[in-house]
């Protein structure tokens, strides 16, 4: 089968004409299977960001480099890019570099599946480009013979807390300065330095519960009680089980929220590592465009919960597991979403 035509079909739901460049670099290490590839996306003006991801990251990086289709921005990102390969020894270690060329700008669902498809590890983490890893959670995953066996069973994604700095919205502070064990967090946060990532939109994190965070001892793990539909937290999980990001999400708003809420849906779990946490670094936002894209994809997310409750109870009625800890999740969520509770009901009664 033509490569272009696998690709085209492997990402059908994202916008078109698009052409994908697989392993545009490909990392020269041999990667343990059992290990956790961070996944994430870049467009030109986050190359320094990512840098910073490369020199701090310690294991496997699949990245989705996204280049609008004009002659010049062509030539002169590619360069941009060759340059940060040649300066940064560790991008021929660790990274493999798939690049997208279109014209459509924030296709983020797309590029965060592309990047997860072509890791080539068993396990990865969904990561945005501009977060500071602060603490060596991929250790310590490693480490845990019980999260590793919560992993090999694809019920289970482990979320990284996220942080941001309160008084920096677009510029954080030097970054050798940034808290590197939970102690020195717990203490900015104490001090109002750090807080939740983006505390004015509370929905997007809080089901992590960061009083619990704050309080949970040395190594716990715990789970996630309070989920709702707009949870967005960074997470490590299965490749291969998980279902994969909607892709016609396009823009700013609702795109990782509905990629994890599918994923809550198939029945995963999520959990958090109590000792361990990332910290944003601030940056200016288009603000014209999130206002718009998040309006357009507010209605977008609506109609995709319905109908994603609808399939997803369909088919495990149809599998016979819509009344078994598989469909736990599903049940719980579906449920409030208006008019689905009768037809859940009478399913879960059937079987």
């Amino acid at each position: 089968m033509p490569e272009a035509l696998l690709l085209s079909k492997a990402f059908s739901q994202s916008l078109q004409p698009s052409k994908i460049y697989p392993y545009f670099y490909r990392a020269t290490t041999s990667f343990d299977q059992d290990d956790i590839t961070v996944i994430t996306l870049i467009t030109r003006n986050r190359l320094k960001v990512f840098r910073e991801l490369v020199l701090n990251y310690d294991g496997p990086i699949s990245v989705t480099v996204h280049i609008n289709d004009e002659p010049q921005e062509v030539q002169d990102f590619l360069q941009d890019l060759h340059q940060l390969q040649l300066s940064t020894p560790r991008m021929y270690q660790l990274v493999d570099v798939h690049v997208v060329l279109d014209s459509f700008d924030r296709q983020f669902n797309t590029w965060r599946n592309i990047a997860r498809f072509f890791a080539r590890t068993d396990y990865v983490m969904m990561l945005d480009v501009d977060f500071f890893v602060c603490t060596d959670f991929r250790s310590a995953i490693r480490a845990s013979a019980p999260v590793m066996k919560m992993l090999a069973e694809g019920r289970s994604a482990f979320v990284i807390p996220a942080f941001e700095y309160t008084a920096a919205q677009d510029q954080s502070p030097p970054l050798d300065t940034f808290p590197r064990d939970k102690q020195s967090l717990v203490k900015a946060v104490n001090e109002e330095q750090i807080g939740m990532f983006h505390a004015s939109w509370p929905v997007g994190h809080n089901s992590t519960d960061y009083s619990r965070y704050y309080n949970a001892s040395e190594g716990e793990v715990y789970k996630v009680t309070q989920y709702q539909a707009s949870y967005e937290p960074y997470v490590v999980f299965k490749k291969t089980d998980p279902p994969w990001c909607d892709e016609r999400f396009v823009g700013y708003g609702g795109n990782k929220a509905a990629c994890l809420f599918e994923m809550y849906l198939s029945g995963v779990s999520y959990y958090v590592l109590s000792d361990h946490f990332l910290i944003h670094q601030g940056h200016p936002y288009e603000e014209t465009a999130r206002k718009n894209e998040r309006k357009m994809n507010r209605k977008l997310y609506q109609d995709f919960k319905l109908e994603t409750c609808l399939r997803y109870i369909k088919a495990y009625h149809e599998s016979g597991i819509l009344n078994s800890t598989v469909g736990f999740n599903l049940q719980q969520e579906c449920k409030k979403i208006g008019g689905l509770s009768k037809t859940m009901y009478q399913m879960i009664k059937d079987d």
